[in-house]
């Protein structure tokens, strides 16, 4: 038998980790919270009576010595060179995972805010250099380009605009092209010289970084030996070596979990528990850790001692400067300070709006489902906030103690203009216009005649799963669905719908009309459970086997699964547009009572999600 033509009319998406959004936001709010008052500690310091000691803390060099090689650094640029690679390390890690499994595998989504951060580079500089057309201020553009990353993520946590997931991931990925762009301006616009030989080296090793992963073992080693080199073969070639941090982050691999590495790691865990020792122990250990992406072992463990250590460090050590009134009078009347506040405040805001806006009206980009223009304002706003590459540059682009001053007041100023109009933005467009939440809740409701529906149909609860068959933790998979359904008997309802994800599960689509036609005649479940059980082999020769196991006429299967008259390609299609519209882009994702179950789905998370639920309703 050959194999049906297939047609299908969704957009694909792939597939990606649930994430609980509220351990997010109070992360967000603490980190955001510690990072403010040490910069209120810094400003309080610096004007304080013991101001000199502040400014002797930061001058003070530490040095590494090795046989007759002395190297030493003053401890501001410690934090700043050194420890800040951390921090661009951790970003690069989030958004390198958005671009390969996660929110921006839609390359039309992507396109926006590269482009748009493109614009918020150049834009900026364009209006800085209409106050400062030549002179030495001049050499001062570069001041404004940049973006702060952690001042940004942390005024965004505070404002707590509604629903501002989408928002956070869309300037992440901004603030990281920014960052890059603003590295890359360094590098080219302010070296005094660059290197050629540790050029040459540092090229050398990034090939060597991105050949890590096929290293058998050994791997975390390698690429911290690397990355370390690479810092350094970067310092060495007059590039800032914060660049390290991307690009280590560039070339680590990163995975959804896939279904063998999975319960290789239960049976490591089953041999175990049966006979207690060292040996399973680590066996167990391993298998558990090989089984997530280094990418996402990497966020978890670095980055909480980024957000709750380097970044106050790094406002500490940058955010000291002296507010006094001859330095205040100075910078009311300096076209370098209203340069770098017109640039930051109106260049940022309307580079990134208009791109924004030009590369949706224009079809070149697309936003996500509930990302707005006037979303996407309120964050342009806020991407005014420069602070690390703009003080850095400050240093670099301004050899006058006087007007580095001004530089800096201008830079505070503009951030604290920046977070005020973002935060007017975000409030005053919640109120005028509240954005609707996207996939927090069941679409379509249950309908008995239409769904694949499993107990009584009055049952209290309801449980929804949005799957494929592909899928390696979805529904028999894991087995959880039935433990669930067992807990509750009559009390519940469980119901399948198809999201097949062609990207990651390629033979998803057309085992979706497989179970289609067998659901013609009445063999739905058991057609799925032959599914499920075979996820490694659903081609289309193993189809028919799978029909006859589940008890269907073959001729009828044969004909259904061929004829688009029987409905069945269209049954598939009208789940995934349900799942489009709703902009899930995970399997399974679940909805408990018709609200998005947020977090893990094993059975235990399940059962607890819908007892809450039913409790909220008594």
């Amino acid at each position: 038998m050959t194999e049906p033509q297939t047609q299908r009319g969704f957009p694909l998406l792939p597939s990606r980790r649930n994430r609980g959004s509220k351990a997010t936001r109070t992360t967000d709010n603490t980190a955001a919270a510690l990072l403010l008052l040490f910069t209120v500690i810094a400003i309080l310091w610096a004007n304080s009576p013991w101001a000199h000691a502040y400014s002797t803390l930061l001058d003070t060099r530490v040095g590494i010595s090795v046989g007759s090689t002395f190297v030493e650094m003053s401890v501001k640029h410690i934090v700043n060179d050194a420890l800040m690679t951390f921090f661009f390390f951790i970003v690069g890690l989030e958004v390198t995972r958005e671009f390969t499994i996660g929110e921006l595998t839609d390359r039309s989504r992507a396109a926006v805010p590269v482009v748009a951060a493109a614009a918020g580079l150049v834009l900026p500089a364009m209006v800085f250099l209409l106050f400062n057309t030549s002179g030495e201020n001049a050499a001062a553009w570069g001041v404004v380009i940049s973006t702060d990353t952690a001042f940004l993520v942390g005024a965004l946590a505070i404002i707590k605009p509604m629903y501002p997931a989408r928002v956070r991931v869309f300037l992440l990925t901004l603030a990281v092209v920014d960052d890059v762009g603003a590295l890359g301006a360094i590098a080219l616009f302010y070296s005094e010289s660059i290197a050629v030989g540790p050029l040459v080296v540092s090229v050398v090793l990034l090939i060597a970084l991105a050949l890590v992963r096929f290293l058998p073992k050994a791997r975390g080693p390698a690429y911290t030996v690397l990355g370390v080199a690479l810092w350094i073969a970067l310092f060495l070639s007059g590039i800032h070596p914060t660049l390290a941090g991307v690009a280590v982050a560039l070339t680590i691999p990163v995975f959804t979990p896939e279904r063998r590495p999975v319960e290789r790691a239960v049976e490591q865990i089953r041999a175990f528990r049966q006979s207690p020792n060292s040996e399973y122990a680590r066996a167990a250990s391993r298998s558990l850790r090989d089984s997530i992406s280094i990418n996402e072992r990497l966020q978890t463990a670095v980055g909480p001692v980024v957000s709750f250590g380097i970044l106050p460090l790094f406002a500490l050590v940058n955010a000291g400067v002296r507010l006094d009134s001859e330095s205040l009078g100075a910078a009311l009347g300096s076209s370098l300070t209203w340069g770098i506040v017109a640039g930051l405040v109106i260049g940022k805001f309307v580079g990134i709006t208009g791109a924004t806006w030009f590369m949706e009206r224009t079809g070149l980009g697309a936003l996500a489902p509930g990302l707005t223009l006037r979303r996407i304002a309120g964050g342009a706003a806020l991407s005014g906030i420069g602070f690390t590459i703009s003080l850095f540059i400050v240093d670099i682009a301004i050899p006058d103690p006087g007007r580095q001053d001004q530089a800096r007041i201008g830079v505070l100023a503009a951030s604290v203009l920046a977070f005020v109009f973002g935060w007017a933005v975000f409030r005053i467009t919640d109120a005028l216009r509240p954005p609707e939440p996207v996939g927090l809740k069941l679409l379509r409701p249950v309908d008995p005649e239409r769904d694949h529906v499993r107990g009584r149909h009055d049952a209290p609860l309801t449980l929804v799963e949005y799957g494929d068959f592909e899928c390696p933790f979805c529904s028999r998979a894991t087995g959880a669905i039935d433990e669930v359904r067992t807990h509750f008997g009559d009390e519940l309802r469980y119901v399948w719908r198809h999201f097949p994800l062609e990207r990651a599960h390629p033979r998803a689509f057309d085992a979706a009309r497989a179970s289609e036609a067998a659901a013609l005649q009445g063999r739905f479940w058991e057609m799925a459970h032959e599914l499920f059980a075979h996820q490694d082999d659903l081609e289309w020769s193993d189809m028919y086997r799978y029909a006859v196991a589940a008890g269907c006429d073959i001729e009828q299967f044969d004909q259904d699964v061929r004829v688009h008259s029987s409905g069945v390609l269209h049954r598939v299609q009208d789940d995934a547009e349900d799942a489009e519209e709703m902009d899930l882009n995970a399997t399974p994702t679940l909805f408990v009572n018709g609200k998005r179950h947020k977090g893990p789905w094993d059975s235990a998370s399940l059962i607890r999600a819908l007892e809450e639920s039913r409790a909220a309703r008594l």
